[in-house]
């Protein structure tokens, strides 16, 4: 968040009317909402461009709402059953079919119940950040930032469980905490500091050997994720064969937003190891490139189906992007 609260100064002391800037509604109301979808190409310069590293593109949209309550996408996961679900910053979950030839789709906003402190330094201090499923979704938990909370839901997210603020977590810069948090397969929990530093220098990053929420959980293995200089980790989904996929995000008034992929082997975890990774796709200008977030991965038999998505922050110059591609088979 380091990036856009400075983003933020400068566009207020730019703006006339800073209200007009920012649209995010200051009480969030649940309920249907009316999403426009527009097909986009990968790369308008080159229409005809599928390949971007070693992913193939298989579609990408811009979605767009009349009610301010739509936007903020900061995770995304996918449903056994196809169902998106794009949880926004202000805690609310947005449930999205996969887009298909309609134009414009009704679907269902519910707020997460969460029990929030007393008193916070912010007026709304959910800031709902990161978000991960076991294998058929009976259980989701969702990292707050600012709360430096994490949470699992039951019951296809209306119930909440237990909450628990790991002191691992205390040390990180509460606008720059638990930006990504990831399941693995065997039941162990990956969390990525947006802004931490690790004990090897880079991001903190915390293996816990359980759930993270319960405190019979032994405490997290800490070492050090290292994103491309001058990056930071938004996001970051497990692809099988001991392999993490992890989104970086760069915002700067040259170039605007960037985006780069790293592929982490996961079996270089250790206490106190630097864990560093190949490139498999950048994102800039003339590709398609904005406030990427969200990871979420989909199988369909053996094809890997990589999932993104944009926070557009309610800011009248960014996007909502869904962008959907196929994994190459040799990763």
């Amino acid at each position: 968040m380091r990036w856009f609260l400075s983003l933020s100064v400068l566009l207020i002391m730019l703006s006339i009317a800073a209200s007009s800037i920012n649209t995010k509604p200051a009480t969030p109301t649940p309920g249907p909402v009316a999403i426009a979808i527009e097909p986009l190409v990968l790369n308008p310069d080159d229409p005809a461009q599928l390949t971007l590293g070693a992913l193939r593109y298989l579609g990408g949209w811009r979605l767009t709402s009349g009610r301010t309550l739509f936007g903020g996408l900061s995770a995304l996961a996918v449903k056994p059953d196809g169902q998106i679900w794009a949880l926004s910053d202000g805690g609310v979950v947005f449930e999205l079919p996969q887009p298909g030839p309609a134009a414009k789709v009704i679907v269902q906003a519910r707020l997460l119940p969460i029990n929030k402190p007393k008193k916070h330094w912010m007026p709304r201090p959910e800031d709902s950040e990161s978000m991960t499923a076991d294998g058929d979704f009976t259980h989701v938990w969702v990292g707050y930032e600012l709360l430096q909370l994490i949470c699992r839901y039951d019951t296809g997210l209306k119930q909440i469980g237990p909450c628990r603020r790991p002191h691992q977590l205390s040390g990180w810069p509460e606008t720059e905490s638990i930006e990504t948090l990831a399941r693995l397969p065997d039941g162990r929990f990956i969390a990525i500091s947006e802004g931490g530093s690790g004990p090897a220098g880079g991001r903190d990053m915390l293996v816990f050997a359980g759930d993270p929420v319960n405190i019979a959980t032994r405490r997290p293995l800490r070492m050090s994720y290292m994103p491309p200089v001058g990056y930071d980790p938004t996001d970051a989904v497990y692809i099988g064969d001991g392999k993490l996929i992890v989104l970086n995000r760069r915002a700067t008034l040259y170039d605007g937003f960037t985006a780069v992929l790293k592929l982490i082997d996961l079996r270089q975890m250790r206490e106190g190891a630097a864990l560093n990774g190949p490139e498999i796709a950048r994102f800039a200008p003339p590709v398609l490139a904005d406030n990427f977030e969200g990871l979420a991965l989909e199988r369909h038999g053996k094809q890997r189906i990589l999932w993104m998505v944009s926070d557009d922050n309610h800011l009248f110059f960014q996007r909502t992007l869904l962008l959907k591609f196929a994994l190459d088979e040799d990763l």
